[in-house]
């Protein structure tokens, strides 16, 4: 077939809609996903059972390429899942996608869609990321999965989003395991060694953690393999501060911990952002994005206006990206998260960095906010950072019955920040304003900052 690719899905992948004639003579309608092509491209493809309503459809030939399509400066592009739109220029394309992705969820739900700004982006979007979390495939190489195929593992000698020293520790790491000849998790027969390495390093202090998941603990007969490679990593990256071993034998495909090993340096590193210090652990969630997530903080405090005389809550407060710097230009501020470990380290950091007027409540969002206006007052600001899934009706609801005059809304998911904002109508709030941020180039993820008024 010929098609005309009309579209991206949420995979990064095109869109098509063809027609056939079935049997009959009919014509019926065929949708067609076709990977690796951009909008506005007339491209060739098999389709095999084109009977059905929905295909994947294998690209022959592209015959008119759009003018938005560029070279693909990694190796690994074709087969690895990291970043689906690195064929697609980022200042004439992805930006403008993003932009058309939040429009779109915000008109989805009933609002103006020119609320949205163009679409905040990087001016050197590559070698961004300060934690990256490999994979060891049963034979022990170490990559990421291959694209629309969670079970198979890409072995990389690059990744152009992750920090150079990082990519570098990964590849230590790998011809270790090739030299010692150690096996890698499988993960439908549940058994092998080496399941994740997670590399993080903060861009401020250079500090570095290393932590390999593992099904056994480094003692016994892998001693001597562990030893040589602490002294390997010792030796070429003085910069890891925080080296771990982590024992994980639970089926679940997630890096988590049954028992940490401190196989060299402390069990945290230190990093900073908008002029604050944080510690950082293992499991400590942090924006990937420091160059990026500074100019959320940014934007959030311009929205916010937050003043002295102020109360504030900051719902889903995590270790404290956004508490520290608001609470130094409101009165009081009340961090609420689920999360007890994040709630340690929000106070540990509030410390670190001289902040006293801050209270830290370690409970799920909805009953959190009752608790802290019973001892707190009513705020006068409100900002929220919830997860992808969003904060959800009933967070969105209390938080509206709270009345605070201000809410700043960070968002990673377009479409759950259209369906929470659009509670708050019923309470009386007017979205104001929608600037998207890319703190993800090259992959379909967006973030926004939004303010809504009482």
């Amino acid at each position: 077939m010929v098609v005309e690719v009309d579209n991206i899905d949420r995979r990064g992948a095109g869109r098509a809609v063809t027609w056939r004639e079935n049997e009959l003579g009919n014509k019926k309608k065929l949708k067609l996903t076709v990977p690796k092509t951009l909008p506005g491209e007339t491209v060739k493809v098999t389709v095999d059972r084109p009977e059905r309503k929905n295909r994947r459809a294998i690209l022959d030939e592209i015959l008119e390429v759009s003018p938005d399509r560029v070279e693909v400066p990694c190796p690994h592009f074709d087969k690895c899942g990291g970043c689906v739109m690195q064929h697609w220029n980022y200042d004439t394309g992805q930006l403008g996608h993003k932009t058309f992705l939040v429009k779109q969820a915000l008109e989805d739900q009933g609002f103006d869609p020119n609320l949205v700004l163009d679409t905040i982006g990087m001016d050197e979007p590559w070698r961004y990321r300060n934690k990256m979390e490999f994979t060891f495939a049963p034979d022990g190489a170490l990559g990421l999965h291959e694209q629309g195929n969670f079970r198979k593992v890409i072995s990389l000698d690059t990744c152009l989003i992750a920090g150079e020293e990082m990519v570098e520790a990964a590849i230590a790491v790998a011809e270790w395991v090739k030299d010692h000849q150690l096996a890698g998790y499988h993960k439908e027969l549940h058994e092998g060694l080496l399941r994740h390495l997670m590399v993080r390093q903060s861009f401020a202090t250079g500090e570095m953690m290393l932590a390999l998941f593992a099904t056994e603990g480094p003692e016994g007969e892998l001693q001597k393999a562990v030893d040589d490679l602490v002294a390997r990593i010792g030796e070429k990256f003085p910069q890891v501060k925080s080296f771990l071993w982590i024992k994980n034998t639970d089926w679940a495909d997630r890096t988590q911990a049954e028992k940490i090993h401190q196989l060299a340096g402390r069990d945290f590193i230190y990093d900073e952002m908008a002029g604050y210090r944080f510690r950082l652990w293992f499991d400590t969630f942090f924006q990937t994005n420091p160059a990026q997530a500074e100019k959320l903080v940014e934007l959030a405090l311009e929205l916010g206006k937050p003043q002295e005389t102020e109360k504030m809550i900051d719902l889903f407060c995590g270790v404290g990206t956004f508490s520290l710097p608001f609470a130094s230009k409101v009165g009081k501020l009340a961090g609420i998260e689920i999360v007890e470990s994040s709630i340690e380290s929000a106070k540990r950091n509030a410390v670190d960095n001289g902040i006293s007027n801050t209270t830290f409540l370690a409970k799920d969002a909805r009953n959190g906010i009752d608790e802290i206006i019973e001892s707190f007052g009513k705020p006068e600001l409100l900002l929220l950072d919830p997860p992808r899934s969003g904060a959800g009706g009933k967070v969105m609801r209390r938080i509206g019955r709270s009345q605070p005059e201000r809410i700043v809304y960070v968002s990673c998911n377009p479409v759950s920040f259209a369906e929470d904002v659009k509670e708050l109508e019923q309470f009386g709030y007017t979205l104001k304003t929608v600037q998207p941020v890319d703190l993800f180039p090259h992959t379909l993820h967006v973030e926004c900052v939004a303010l809504l008024t009482l």
